[in-house]
């Protein structure tokens, strides 16, 4: 009966986390195209509650064996552990949603595993690992604006004389412009899910009460939801609050974003992508 409660606990944390993850980092995705009002705030969390299951289901299993086994060794983290790492970060991202202030969901949950590890022995961290980690936080909102910069300076004109070349009227090149921005929209979400869903089940991978393809289901699943209850506060912030972007440099941002975090998640990293995305902007 115990071990029951303890699981439901463990069930309601980690549902707890992946919808605030929904609410928070997942509505980044779609903050520019907002912004540059390509899409409503309904069209937006409904795309990022549809492909951040897919992410989460295709590419999320990398991620979610680093936050199981890569910082602490396979077996370390008890299930009690667990319950602990995935509920502290998700109150600090809670937190964050009911303050409408985009944070990084993965340094959270990255934390909160670190934490844990000192409880359980200093010795046990993998800390040349965690170092890796933090130069990917470091470099990649730099690359982010590099990029998204070097594409508005020497592309932004080019595109926009193409445009006019091979298009007979505005509303011809805004409807263009539209569908390629969903479809960049629609790849920062999948990336998005691919890298997020560890943090709501990394930990309990670790512990070895559920395994990564059903974790990054389950993950997948409660981050979909998140963002079609939560994300339109966050989305606010980011696509409103920040800056109004024109349609062509929303796609770079979008485009740029999904790249970097969909290499990530390939690689296994756990990266911010409200970071990255506010870099581009």
């Amino acid at each position: 009966m115990e071990l029951s409660f303890i699981f439901i606990i463990a069930v309601a944390v980690a549902l707890f986390m992946g919808l605030n993850i929904g609410g928070n980092n997942a509505a980044a995705s779609m903050g520019a195209a907002y912004g540059a009002k390509v899409r409503t705030k309904y069209q937006a969390v409904l795309l990022i509650g549809v492909f951040s299951v897919l992410g989460a289901l295709i590419d999320g299993g990398e991620v979610i064996k680093t936050l199981g086994t890569g910082i602490l060794p396979a077996g370390t983290i008890v299930l009690e552990g667990a319950i602990i790492a995935v509920a502290a970060s998700g109150i600090t991202v809670f937190l964050a949603n009911i303050l409408r202030v985009p944070i990084s969901t993965s340094q959270a949950a990255v934390g909160s595993v670190v934490g844990i590890g000192f409880f359980y022995g200093a010795s046990k961290i993998n800390v040349t690992f965690i170092g890796y980690i933090i130069s990917w936080w470091i470099i990649t909102p730099i690359l982010a604006w590099l990029l998204a910069y070097l594409m508005g300076k020497y592309l932004y004109t080019h595109i926009l004389i193409w445009l006019a070349d091979h298009h007979e009227s505005d509303a011809s090149i805004r409807k263009s412009l539209t569908i390629l921005l969903t479809i960049s929209g629609c790849y920062v979400a999948y990336s998005a899910g691919a890298n997020n869903a560890a943090n709501a089940v990394g930990p309990f991978v670790g512990a070895g009460i559920i395994g990564s393809a059903p974790g990054a289901i389950f993950a997948g699943l409660a981050i979909g939801l998140g963002a079609l209850l939560m994300g339109g506060r966050v989305l606010d912030t980011v696509g409103k609050e920040i800056t109004e972007l024109c349609v062509i440099r929303a796609t770079f941002v979008e485009f740029t974003a999904a790249f970097i975090v969909h290499i990530a998640s390939i690689r296994g990293i756990p990266v911010s992508l409200g970071e990255i995305v506010a870099a581009g902007i």
